[in-house]
């Protein structure tokens, strides 16, 4: 299966949701009679209703829902308008070339947060699967200490992604398994040192601090590091993901989004409200429990999927 066909596939309940409803307002709003006046304020509240059940949120819905009814006044189709303010929105954050991991230094070293059951760790074992088949030579680090299960969890995704797995006994300290990590990553000439880390937002100083030492331990070790900050949030939580969101960034130096179980939800629509909402950029979307099935995100082909077609 392609990489659109799996986009289209994992976003199937958002789109059975969003465009059965959205192509009832489409059909009245571009039928030849309709295209010569504005959008009437009917057409405008059925948008806004199936932007926000979409998961959308309501500043991206209202930015959007606004544009589509100044730019209707030229008579241009209801359906475009909408894609390409939804693109708009999504294309408005910075973004890497493919939204995938850019090497900045040898080895790369990547934080992988984000609190605990959205998939952080099976996104790392897909994470570093993907970077193998591109010829890269990832190596994972189990920083997560406080759940042993975590550890184990890990080590099953790295046997499965065969990759190497550096980790410790239950209740090490974090900072210093990521010095072990990036040791023998340089040893062994790893590309890439993906690490895990604890999910403790309950315990916001502490998630701090460990965090901090982290950063400081993994910059003496590798020039710039850590390269990249990915936060893995879960699609099924909607809006209230955002508030996550915000406190990792404040404490973390989030630089991407990863969005997993979007095959899980309707509400697919929160890709919109992340971008909007938190500037950041999706770097991957996870549709499904395969290695495979983490894939790099698209604001293009996001919305093609969306909409079920091509641009």
């Amino acid at each position: 299966m392609g990489f659109l066909d799996k986009l289209k596939q994992g976003l199937q309940r958002t789109t059975q949701q969003f465009v059965d409803k959205f192509e009832d307002i489409v059909q009245r709003a571009d039928a030849p009679e309709a295209r010569t006046r504005d959008v009437d304020v009917e057409t405008a509240e059925a948008l806004e209703e199936i932007l926000l059940m979409a998961d959308v949120g309501v500043a991206a819905t209202d930015q959007i829902v606004t544009a589509v009814t100044k730019r209707s006044r030229r008579g241009e189709s209801l359906r475009e308008l909408v894609k390409q303010e939804i693109l708009r929105v999504l294309m408005a954050v910075p973004r890497e070339p493919h939204s995938q991991i850019v090497m900045r230094g040898k080895p790369q070293v990547v934080l992988v947060v984000g609190v605990n059951g959205v998939g952080k760790t099976t996104t790392i074992g897909k994470l570093a699967n993907q970077l193998r088949v591109q010829g890269k030579s990832p190596l994972v680090c189990a920083a997560d200490t406080f759940r042993a299960a975590a550890v184990d969890q890990l080590q099953i995704w790295a046997d499965r992604a065969g990759v190497d797995i550096v980790r410790a006994r239950e209740g090490a300290d974090p900072a210093a398994v990521v010095f072990d990590a990036i040791t023998a990553a340089k040893a062994r000439h790893r590309d890439v040192v993906l690490i895990d880390t604890a999910g403790r937002l309950h315990t916001r100083t502490n998630l701090m601090s460990e965090l901090d030492k982290i950063r400081r331990v993994a910059s003496k070790e590798v020039a710039g590091a850590p390269h990249e900050v990915l936060l893995v949030l879960d699609a099924t939580v909607g809006q209230n993901g955002l508030a996550q969101a915000r406190e990792f960034t404040s404490v973390a130096g989030v630089t991407g989004i990863v969005l997993t179980k979007l095959d899980g939800t309707a509400k697919g629509g929160i890709a919109v409200a992340i971008a909007h909402e938190l500037a950041l950029p999706i770097r991957y979307v996870g549709v499904g429990e395969g290695v495979d099935d983490l894939l790099p995100f698209s604001p293009y082909e996001y919305v093609d999927a969306i909409f079920q077609e091509k641009w």
